[in-house]
């Protein structure tokens, strides 16, 4: 007899800078990031089927699924060097898959749609370049919606659940602080004021408080220094979302890293969960 599939958890990722996996001074700098992502795929202990990322750089009217069967590259950075514009990560799609989280969300009343036409943002591209270099997992893009609306994105990583239990990886990719205007000493402290409200949220508080926290976070301390518009935070709700119930683990951690930012990555769940 065949045993079930574990349901995997679900992951929020700080995702680095811009293509930082081919750039060997800032693949150094984020060595901790890389060990880290390399600790994710080893955890879960098995090849997922399909990587669905929510990347903090792709909103649309409505949430919108990667629907491409080879979707190509999106380079939503400025200022690297030229080969860091050509640089490729074929990972398949996954059509049917888009298909089914048009269902899903919509199911559960969520306006959805599928785009033929999008190609992977670094969002995406980067961190899974480190997780799975092969590129042989599949991996298709959720968008985020805009408007921003909490409650919308976390109900959305609700619907999404069921595919934890068909090995779909959920991965929010954002990050824990994002104010680009804001680098070196002058960003450590309210980056690590944000950072240590998001883990007394995440990890110290009950689900219902954890929510209830979450759809405040605007007023947490420095909310609106670490993130002056939230597209890089909303992927949190959506993973956290996928797994409202349970634990939350730090998998990531750094203090005065990268430009002196204080970041962090968490799973939801267990990964040895059935």
């Amino acid at each position: 007899m065949n045993r079930p599939a574990p349901r995997l958890p679900s992951y929020f990722i700080s995702h680095g800078g811009g293509p930082w996996p081919w750039m060997p001074e800032m693949r150094q700098a984020m060595a901790p990031l890389a060990t880290a992502l390399q600790g994710i795929a080893r955890a879960i202990g098995t090849r997922p089927a399909a990587v669905l990322s929510i990347s903090g750089h792709w909103e649309a009217p409505r949430f919108t699924a990667m629907a491409a069967a080879r979707p190509g590259m999106v380079y939503d950075y400025h200022g690297f060097p030229e080969h860091t514009y050509r640089v490729q990560y074929p990972a398949p799609g996954a059509p049917a898959l888009a298909q089914r989280i048009e269902r899903l969300l919509a199911d559960a009343g969520i306006d959805a749609a599928r785009d033929t036409t999008r190609g992977y943002d670094h969002g995406s591209f980067a961190p899974l370049a480190v997780m799975y270099p092969e590129a042989d997992v599949p991996v298709l893009q959720l968008s985020l919606q805009q408007g921003y609306d909490v409650a919308g994105h976390l109900a959305a990583g609700r619907a999404l659940a069921p595919l934890r239990d068909e090995g779909v990886l959920i991965l929010g990719s954002g990050l824990s602080f994002h104010n680009l205007r804001l680098r070196g000493p002058a960003a450590r402290a309210p980056s690590k004021a944000f950072d240590d409200w998001l883990h007394a949220t995440l990890e110290g508080s009950p689900p219902a408080e954890r929510q209830a926290r979450l759809l405040q976070w605007d007023g947490a301390p420095a909310a609106r220094i670490a993130h002056p518009r939230e597209d890089h935070l909303l992927p949190l709700m959506v993973a956290l979302g996928a797994a409202e119930l349970e634990a939350a683990t730090t998998v990531h951690h750094e203090e005065d890293a990268w430009p002196g930012w204080t970041v962090s990555s968490w799973r939801f769940g267990s990964p040895q969960a059935r």
